[in-house]
């Protein structure tokens, strides 16, 4: 017995190598479409050409600060840059290709679903995406130049007078438009999940990637709103004479760090937990095993998510106006959840017959990275600690190992899902090339920074002291960024060598979950027939019904 979707209820399994087209083709079918694949491959590529820009904007940082007195860029570029190269790389980034583009793809696929619950709001999210991306990246073509006060933007670095371009205002709009398309994304994933679930597909049986997707719509919802109403302040401030965050009017610059703070840190989680459940995925199929501790797993993302809201203010311990017991506590507290999902990979992984795809190499890198990153987190959590490395580049390293941790499960979700989106395998062998490329150049280009925050080198400098210290470990963190430049062309390369060489089939890795029954790319209204599903992984249990008799395909969500 099979259940049906309402599309096809009446196509047979003999409709699995048929594919349908509905709609224009071509150019007008990209800007028409409210196809969720669609709309997610627009979201994708534009957030890869994203990462290009910002990595490339990196790179030119790294040379300034290859030698102590770099003469690539002046004050105000170096400002610009990593202003500009922060703002891109998690608004543009980071966090559309994180909710909007593998999420956009995977997640009604995942539960049986035909679409978003929303499909014209869907493809109104993507433009407004663009539209956002687009206005911010202007800011380079006004005279004065792009935003230049760091990506977090604090009053009075921000203000009409210390900023008074139009590269600040362009700024604050892109950041608007960004963030009503994360928003209307969030209501869309909830609604989806929700109410669109095929039959049998209970929430105790939806894949881990679909449950992080769930609580980071939450978490947009709570948290996106908070942001736009400061953005709205910033820019009544720099042109109204509101004096909101301006100490001359009365007002109170701090107030803005609280309200960037209460979006930025349930935000670090919003960007995390969709990698989390990417890697989730992964780790499994690859280890020929089902999850270890599916339900732990969920309950650990609701518990993240919970104390995300209640940890904002350990980015102002220096401040002096919060209460750093509390924010300790909960920030040490948060590494609690996400210790508990370490250890369930480490024992997904324990005696399984670990297959070293690329896939597979980019979500172990992900967890180490991600350990690595996570730890160091632990040592900011304290205050004494915090205030001794403030500032300075040990909370550089610490941010880019946990961002460049994200990078790796992205290109693991890209790998591990790519053969579902288009139907074609990409090039295993450049594939692990990259993959060392891009390892070993993010440990090359986070190490150095370590121990140059411990050794008092401050954040945000062009030119630097003439310390051979400082200058032999910039000079390796830059060797580093170029590695993992390379790595990322050698993406691009993979990309164009492998395009429509290899066939991939339906189900080229065996998977477990839903996506892998349909076809690849899975037809408009993503499938013709479903199996039953009895537990979190369907396909598996539908393809191994020998196993599955042994009691190996248990329901773990009974």
């Amino acid at each position: 017995m099979t259940t049906l979707t309402h599309e096809h209820a009446a196509a047979s399994h003999g409709d699995h190598g048929h594919h349908e087209h509905h709609g224009p083709r071509g150019i007008l079918n990209w800007l028409t479409s409210t196809d969720h694949k669609v709309i997610g491959l627009s979201y994708t590529i534009t957030s890869v050409i994203m990462l290009v820009i910002g990595g490339a904007l990196a790179e030119v940082i790294r040379g300034q600060l290859a030698n102590p007195n770099g003469h690539l860029v002046s004050f105000s570029e170096y400002n610009q840059l990593f202003t500009m190269h922060g703002s891109i790389m998690i608004y543009l980034f980071a966090g559309p290709f994180a909710f909007g583009a593998l999420a956009n793809i995977i997640v009604p696929i995942q539960i049986g679903a035909p679409d978003m619950a929303f499909p014209r709001l869907n493809a109104l999210s993507y433009w407004l995406y663009l539209s956002g991306a687009i206005t911010m990246l202007l800011g380079f073509f006004t005279s004065e130049g792009a935003a230049n006060f760091g990506w977090v933007a604090y009053p009075p670095l921000s203000d009409a007078i210390q900023a008074p371009g139009y590269g600040t205002d362009l700024w604050i709009g892109g950041l608007i438009l960004t963030g009503f398309s994360a928003i209307f994304t969030g209501v869309n994933i909830c609604a989806t999940v929700f109410y669109l679930r095929a039959p049998g597909m209970t929430l105790f049986r939806m894949p881990i990637f679909t449950w992080n997707l769930l609580v980071v719509s939450i978490l947009i919802l709570l948290a996106f709103p908070v942001l736009t109403a400061g953005l709205v302040m910033l820019y009544a401030d720099r042109h109204f004479g509101t004096h909101i965050y301006s100490v001359a009017g009365g007002g109170v610059p701090v107030l803005w760090q609280h309200i960037f703070w209460f979006w930025g840190h349930p935000e670090v989680y919003i960007l995390a937990l969709p990698f989390f459940g990417m890697v989730t995925e992964i780790i499994p199929v690859f280890s020929k095993k089902p999850v270890f501790g599916y339900k732990g797993m969920v309950f650990a993302t609701i518990t993240i998510a919970a104390l995300s809201l209640g940890v904002w203010a350990h980015h102002m311990f220096t401040t002096g106006v919060v209460l750093l017991p509390f924010f300790s506590i909960m920030s040490l507290l948060i590494a609690v959840p996400t210790g508990i999902k370490l250890f369930n990979w480490i024992g997904t992984m324990w005696g399984g017959q670990i297959w070293f795809s690329t896939a597979m190499l980019m979500a172990i890198g992900f967890v180490v990275t991600f350990l690595i990153g996570g730890l160091t987190g632990i040592y900011l959590a304290s205050p004494p600690l915090d205030f001794f490395t403030h500032d300075t580049y040990f909370v550089v390293a610490h941010f880019h190992s946990v961002v460049m941790a994200l990078v790796l499960g992205g290109m693991a979700g890209l790998y591990y899902w790519g053969p579902k989106i288009t139907g074609y395998l990409l090039n295993e062998r450049i594939g692990k090339a990259q993959f060392w490329l891009l390892f070993l150049g993010t440990q090359l280009f986070t190490i150095p920074q370590y121990w140059l925050g411990l050794d008092g080198m401050p954040r945000r400098m062009a030119i630097y002291p003439n310390n051979p210290a400082w200058q032999t470990a910039n000079t390796w963190s830059s060797v580093g960024a170029i590695m993992i430049g390379i790595s990322t062309l050698l993406f691009v390369v993979n990309v164009v060598v492998s395009w429509k060489k290899h066939p991939a089939g339906d189900n080229p890795w065996d998977g477990h979950t839903l996506e892998w029954f349909t076809t690849s790319p899975p037809p408009h209204h993503n499938f013709y027939r479903l199996p039953q599903i009895r537990s979190e992984r369907p396909t598996w249990d539908h393809n191994h019904p020998e196993a599955k008799a042994l009691g190996h395909g248990k329901d773990h969500s009974a």
